[in-house]
C-alpha cells in the first residue's frame, strides 16, 4: 500500500526559541493550514535564505557546488522526500534522475530542501508524518517572541540605513556579497525592497 504524498511549500525562516544559534524552517502543505517546523544550523539556513532573497555569492556556495557537479553529469533532482520522522528527527531523501536511471539517496532535511531551490524541485512529506508533527499557526494572534518572516533570517531592524540612499545601499549590498556577509546583505536587500514598495 503507498503512502499518501503531501507538497510542502516553504513558508518562512526564524530563529529557534528552543536551541540557541539554530533556526527554525518552516514547511507549509501545499493544500492546507498545517506547518512543520524543522530545526536546522545557522549553516544551512544561510544557505537557503541567501536563494530565497535571490543573492548571488560570488563564488559557489557547497549546495551551488553539487547543483553544478550534478548538472555536469546530468543528474537532476527531480523531489525531495521528507520520509521518515524519529525521535524528532526528520529523515529526508533526494530522488535523482540519470537518464532511465533513478536513484534515491539519503540526505538531511536541511540539505534536502537546500538542493530543492536550486534544482527549483518538489519537496514532499506523507501524510502519517505531517500528521504527527504538523501545527495549525494563528497568525491573527499576536505571539510572544519571533514570528516567522518568509525568507529572511531576522526581523531587520533598519535604523541604521535609514539615512543611505538607494544607491549606498546597492554599493553596500555589492559588498557585503563579495565579503560573504550574507546575514548583512540579506538586510540591506531588505531595506531596498521596503523603499520600492
Amino acid at each position: 500500500m503507498s503512502k499518501k504524498k503531501v507538497k510542502l511549500n516553504i513558508l518562512g525562516l526564524s530563529y529557534s526559541q528552543t536551541q540557541s544559534g539554530a533556526y527554525a524552517l518552516v514547511l507549509a502543505e501545499e493544500e492546507g493550514e498545517r506547518r512543520i517546523p524543522i530545526i536546522i544550523g545557522g549553516v544551512e539556513a544561510q544557505s537557503i535564505a541567501i536563494k530565497l532573497e535571490g543573492l548571488e555569492p560570488p563564488r559557489p556556495l557547497t549546495h551551488d557546488l553539487f547543483l553544478n557537479f550534478s548538472k555536469s553529469f546530468e543528474i537532476e533532482i527531480v523531489e525531495v522526500i521528507i520520509y521518515k520522522l524519529e525521535e524528532g528527527i526528520f529523515y529526508s531523501e533526494l530522488v535523482c534522475q540519470n537518464g532511465d536511471e533513478q536513484l534515491h539517496i539519503d540526505s538531511r532535511t536541511s540539505d534536502a530542501v537546500a538542493l530543492a531551490l536550486r534544482f527549483e524541485c518538489p519537496i514532499y512529506t506523507y501524510e502519517d508524518i505531517i500528521e504527527k508533527a504538523g501545527i495549525v499557526l494563528d497568525f491573527d494572534k499576536k505571539e510572544e517572541g519571533q514570528p516567522i518572516v518568509p525568507s529572511t533570517l531576522k526581523p531587520v531592524s533598519t535604523e541604521k540605513y535609514k539615512e543611505k540612499s538607494i544607491d549606498e545601499l546597492n554599493r553596500m549590498l555589492q559588498e557585503a556579497i563579495e565579503g560573504e556577509d550574507y546575514e548583512r546583505a540579506s538586510e540591506i536587500r531588505d531595506e531596498i525592497n521596503s523603499r520600492e514598495i
